[in-house]
């Protein structure tokens, strides 16, 4: 099987304006409660952080390759562990593609900088899914 990369570049003001014009209608369309609460700090929702996740959700879609079927956005969860590492969690539509595809693994990589998700660093994303429910690991 052909591995599958994708790859994705979000401006961070992008997002910060839709949040600006479209407040909880964009997050909860586009983002999980647990991202959003993983993007809130003391000053409120970080839109640099979102930028991140939506990249990769972009990066993500780009490896499963949707045809004529709509993902919806909250069916890639980017989930942040304590120790800092990130995973992907799919599930719904995005995970019954991802099995359909037979796609067992892949590997991404991103890097961000300036007015781009994720202050300038680098992440590798491993994607495995497992029995179940597909889990994507960094």
């Amino acid at each position: 099987m052909a591995l599958r990369v994708g790859t994705d570049l979000v401006f961070i003001d992008t997002v910060r304006e839709s949040i600006e014009a479209h407040a909880e209608h964009y997050l909860e369309r586009v983002y999980t409660d647990r991202e959003v609460e993983d993007c809130r700090g003391s000053n409120g929702i970080d839109p640099e952080r979102l930028a991140a996740r939506f990249a990769a959700k972009e990066a993500t879609l780009k490896v499963l390759r949707p045809r004529d079927q709509g993902i919806p956005w909250n069916s890639i969860e980017v989930r942040r562990d304590p120790s800092g590492w990130v995973e992907l969690e799919l599930s719904g539509p995005a995970a019954a593609l991802a099995a359909d595809a037979g796609r067992d693994r892949a590997l991404a990589q991103h890097r961000s900088r300036g007015r781009f998700c994720n202050r300038g660093r680098r992440r590798r994303l491993l994607f495995r899914f497992g029995r179940g429910r597909p889990i994507i690991g960094a």
